[in-house]
Parts: C-alpha cells; structure tokens; sequence
C-alpha cells in the first residue's frame, strides 16, 4: 500500500521532535541517567509505539496493524543484543556515565539515518527483483545458526579492524575532555591541528555494531512486510527507545544468559518464514503466528535466564554503585585514569 509523500513527512518531522524534546529539554546538560527515569522514558516510547500500531489497525487494516505489532517486537527484541554491545564498549573504554548519554544519542540519530536508507534500498530490490527474498531468507538462517553456535562467544575490542583503522589514520588524544568529540590541539611545529577524543571511538564503535545488527534486522522485518512505511515506521520506533532502554537494562542485561539463544531462533524462524512465503506465494506462516513465536522464544529465553542464574559466575547480580556501561567492581564508579586510559587505547 502506497503512503502519501506527506504522511513521511509528518512521520519524520514527529521524530525530529521528538529528538529535539529529548536533547534540548530532557537532557540539556550532562549528568548519569537514572534507572527509574530510563525506565520512564523507555515505557513513554513504548506507549507511543503503541499509540501509533492502533491507529495503524484503524487507518489501515488488521493485516497491516499485525505487521507494524510483529516487525516492532522483532526490531525491539534483536536492539536487545545491541544493549550488550553497548555495554562490553562503555566497560571496554571506561566512559564516564554522564556521557554515555551524548554518545547514544547521536549514535542513535545516524542508526535512523542509515536504516532508512537500508530500508530503501531493501523495498527497491524486493520490488524489482522477487528472488531477492530467499537471499534474504537463506541470509537470516545462516545469521541465526552462527549466532547460535558462538551465542556465548564475546567481541574481542582489541582487534577490532574499525579501532585500529582509526588508531592509525586519526590523531586520536589519550584522555577525554568532557563529552567533546573533537579538540584542537597543537602538533609539533605545524600549529593547531584537529584531534579526536576516544569519546569519538566509542561513537565510531557504536555505528559500526549498529551497521553489522542492521544487516540481520533490515531483512527480517521485510520477511514480516513489505510495505516500506511499515518497515520504516516500526524500525525507528524500536530504535528510538534503545537509548532509555539501554540506561534501563544496561545492570541486568547480563544475566539474560539465554537470551541470545532465543534472539538466534528468531532469526531461523523469520528466514524460514520469508522462505516458505516466498516459494507458494502466498502467506503460509501468518504473521500472527510468528508473532507469537517471537515472544515465546524472547519470553522464554528471558524466564530461563532467571530460573537458571548459576552461582557466583558472571552474570551474577552486579554490585550496587555500579554505574551502567562502566566495569564492574569498587573501582566503576571513579572517573577513567588518564594514564589507564592511554595505555589501553595504546592496545588497540
């Protein structure tokens, strides 16, 4: 179904908004986000996004309210292994937590740039070219059983190519100063010159994770519709509380041991979905369906989680003081050593 040039104008014009709201009102000055604001600020998303699925299901039929319902819990669910990613860069890095929030604010403003151009790009090819969804359904199986296999494998920063591309093409200084990106500072006989601060790696970090999640999430939201407003609409929304999610969920995300597992199963589900819909043309597995595969799997995997905490291994409860995205220990709550700082990016 066509939507009208002013209908996503109106739709992105609300979401500027909204971002306005957020970093010009709510949050205009740097300070640690609490957990009982995150969690205020993450349920006001949710309750938009809900807000907008029913005027879906009025405007536009119960088929493409189901779609906006599924592609959003789908999008919301796979934005939870970002917030582990977020987590492993802010320890990794030491960040500060009343900068934490600068980081994602604009990593997530470029997320929503760069999806929407994926999501373009996506709709061009499916419409152009039918067979591009069993690339994409082959694509999200392949994704789901590498996930599951190295589920409880970890990033290893240190070698990550985006660090050392950086490292050795950018003047990068060797603490921070305040949330600034960019300082400018004197290079040897030449004058002042710009320099970046390891506040920009971190942001450099995160659009990259952002990019490889993307590549899983794009195809399986196009596996539930193929409508780009739907795609679009129900990605931003998910995206949009990732932040106050993250700030939310960022001390207990990791004792969601078995979550990833059932993020893998997701994507297996969603890729056989696309798949089987796309060999008979029609829709096989409706999307109510995997609808409620979806919050089985999530669900589920979050209720084992729980049931199942081992004793005294990682995912046991973190100490209180910790500040979210920061080391656990005593140590998490002072401020980055300098000299701890630059030897670590030395590393990279």
């Amino acid at each position: 179904m066509e939507s009208s040039i002013w209908l996503w104008l109106g739709f992105n014009l609300f979401v500027l908004l909204l971002l306005a709201v957020d970093l010009g009102l709510l949050h205009r000055r740097q300070r640690e986000i609490g957990v009982r604001e995150a969690l205020l600020l993450s349920l006001g998303y949710v309750a938009l996004a809900a807000v907008f699925a029913a005027a879906v299901f009025h405007f536009r039929g119960p088929q493409a309210g189901w779609e906006f319902a599924t592609g959003y819990l789908i999008e919301k669910s796979l934005s939870l292994d970002n917030i582990f990613v977020f987590v492993l860069i802010f320890s990794h890095f030491a960040v500060p937590a009343q900068y934490q929030h600068r980081v994602l604010f604009w990593g997530i403003l470029c997320a929503l740039l760069l999806r929407g151009a994926m999501i373009w790009l996506g709709a061009t090819l499916i419409a152009e070219f039918h067979w591009i969804v069993f690339v994409f359904g082959a694509f999200l199986l392949l994704t789901g059983v590498k996930m599951l296999i190295a589920a409880d494998a970890k990033p290893d920063l240190g070698r990550n190519f985006v660090l050392r591309a950086a490292r050795r093409h950018l003047r990068v200084t060797s603490d921070y100063h305040g949330e600034r990106f960019f300082v400018r500072r004197p290079v040897g006989q030449q004058g002042d010159a710009l320099w970046v601060t390891p506040l920009f790696l971190v942001l450099l970090l995160i659009e990259f994770s952002d990019l490889v999640f993307a590549v899983d999430s794009i195809p399986a939201i196009f596996a539930v519709s193929q409508d780009p407003f739907i795609v679009y609409t129900s990605n931003v929304f998910a995206i949009l509380g990732l932040r106050a999610l993250y700030f939310a969920l960022a001390g207990v995300i990791p004792l969601f041991r078995y979550l990833k597992y059932g993020l893998s199963l997701v994507l297996v589900v969603i890729g056989a979905k696309m798949i089987l819909n796309g060999v008979f043309g029609e829709k096989v597995i409706p999307t109510e369906i995997a609808l409620a595969i979806t919050v089985a799997l999530v669900g589920g995997s979050i209720v084992l989680s729980l049931l199942r905490r081992p004793v005294g291994d990682a995912t046991a409860p973190l100490p209180s003081g910790w500040v979210p995205g920061t080391p656990a220990g005593p140590q998490s709550v002072d401020p980055p050593n300098p000299k701890e700082t630059r030897d670590e990016m030395s590393r990279l």
